[in-house]
């Protein structure tokens, strides 16, 4: 039977240490174990797993019970290395992604299993306390992923140009959602129930529903028409790509496997590249761009022309590198939950390097300057007055951090969480106003563009007499003391 990389890697660190301990190279034992050399390094490195004739032989030169060598149990030195092995999160996480060989890891971990191992047990600590899962590290590697590749990805930009061009969709917008069901119905035996949550009182927050069995796909009643176009065009982008592991329903309540969670973006990314044609996108953006003033309706404009929510107009921005060499921006998603009133980040990206703001989860209060915020804040009110919750706000500001005096043109659409009730959500887009963005961007000095000084967070800012303010800066007020005590005690020592 095949055996698994986890059980590889355990045998080598196992005769790795056992052989070190005894003070031996590869050639005494190779000459006591009659095995040749070049096969025990591959052992070592977790690449191949010995015979049985060859484990009692390795067994007998260590002088170890063969039932030890074989077992999952490790020695003491590697036992953090076990938790972490246990937790199948090295398994799981897809390293040659990021040109990595797990037989490198394993070889960084045997040269100082001391010092790798209190720093696994430090991670491993972290993570319980912090409450955090295996999907968080999932979704931490994905974003680094994305990052990698600037949000881009060719093969899949083929796959739906190819799928666009061979049913004859439209290129220039309005990719209408039941042609889309009957290509599922089709090519893949698909079975649509457009109603087909209805009946499930504890699913109304979802969007869809997958019964792989039946090949059946459960829709919420709720959505609007580009809802139901982009849940459509994901399930093509699955099965068009051959993505196998998935999810089965549209949120990802829990994640299995890194692979899961890749597949989904993956499938998310091909149905954006089919409702907004990467081509026509490009040319309606460099319009936008050439505009001498800021004009919202624009923006709306291009959502209605390619029947796009906000997050499928805002993903399309991933042209930015490619085509308008603007590689300094990062995309945000704000929450609003209006049950707490409280302001959370739960998606972001950033392209070349960590822009701020960042730091999604901080339970603190976001700086309140941000137009995402005040649209937010603008949204709740028009909804509470006029009980429409079908307005979307556009806004634009030019943000300057107080700290770094970095500047970035800040766009940001707000609107419904639809079907969810309780919440809103603000999508933006920051980049960083350098000279290739100045040049690029004609409007970026538009008088009618407000600039407005911002920071992260109200705990971690001192900006004074701040009207927006939600918080006290008790964060930087910690710093300011901790530096005074380092200060104190060197001029005692001193």
């Amino acid at each position: 039977m095949a055996k698994t990389q986890q059980q590889r890697i355990v045998l080598g660190l196992k005769v790795r240490q056992f052989r070190q301990e005894k003070g031996w190279n590869f050639e005494e034992l190779s000459k006591r174990s009659g095995i040749s050399v070049s096969y025990l390094n591959e052992i070592e490195k977790g690449k191949k797993y010995p015979q049985p004739e060859n484990l009692a032989k390795l067994a007998g030169a260590l002088d170890i019970a063969p039932e030890f060598l074989t077992s999952s149990e490790l020695t003491k030195q590697f036992a953090p290395l076990g938790d972490l092995l246990q937790s199948n999160f090295l398994n799981e996480l897809p390293l040659e992604l990021f040109g990595i060989e797990m037989q490198q890891v394993v070889e960084i971990i045997a040269r100082a299993p001391d010092r790798v191992n209190a720093f696994i047990s430090a991670l491993l600590e972290i993570a319980r306390n912090y409450s955090l899962r295996e999907e968080n590290f999932y979704f931490a590697a994905l974003r680094a992923y994305q990052e990698l590749h600037m949000n881009y990805f060719e093969d899949i930009e083929a796959a739906a140009d190819h799928f666009v061009r061979r049913h004859q969709l439209p290129e220039n917008g309005g990719v209408p959602a039941d042609l889309l069901a009957e290509l599922l119905k089709s090519e893949f035996d698909y079975k649509i129930d457009a109603e087909g949550l209805s009946k499930y009182p504890e699913l109304q927050s979802l969007r869809s529903v997958y019964n792989p069995r039946k090949r059946r796909l459960l829709l919420n009643h709720k959505l609007s028409e580009k809802q139901r176009a982009f849940q459509l065009a994901k399930e093509l982008g699955f099965n068009v790509l051959g993505l196998r592991e998935r999810p089965l329903a549209s949120n990802l309540l829990r994640v299995n496997s890194f692979e899961e969670a890749l597949n989904n973006y993956k499938a998310a990314y091909f149905a954006v590249a089919v409702l907004v044609n990467r081509q026509a996108f490009v040319r309606d953006l460099r319009s936008f761009f050439q505009q001498s003033q800021w004009n919202p309706q624009i923006l709306m404009n291009m959502m209605g022309k390619f029947q796009a929510s906000p997050e499928v107009l805002f993903q399309r921005f991933n042209v930015l590198s490619r085509e308008f060499d603007l590689h300094k921006v990062f995309f945000l998603r704000f929450i609003h939950d209006l049950d707490r009133d409280a302001f959370d980040i739960d998606k972001e990206l950033h392209l070349n390097r960590r822009h701020q703001p960042h730091a999604t989860g901080l339970n603190e209060h976001y700086c309140r300057r941000w137009v995402s915020l005040s649209l937010l804040n603008d949204l709740q009110k028009h909804q509470k007055n006029t009980g429409d919750y079908n307005q979307m706000l556009a806004g634009v500001q030019r943000a300057r951090f107080i700290d770094s005096e970095e500047e970035y043109l800040y766009f940001a659409v707000v609107k419904p969480g639809y079907p969810t009730i309780n919440r809103n959500v603000s999508v933006s887009l920051g980049i960083l106003l350098d000279d290739q963005a100045k040049e690029t961007i004609r409007f970026w000095n538009d008088p009618a563009i407000p600039r407005i000084d911002v920071n992260i967070t109200c705990q971690r800012c001192l900006m004074p007499a701040c009207e927006q303010r939600a918080a006290e800066p008790v964060v930087i007020q910690k710093q300011q003391e901790r530096r005074a005590m380092q200060e104190m005690l060197k001029k005692i020592v001193s």
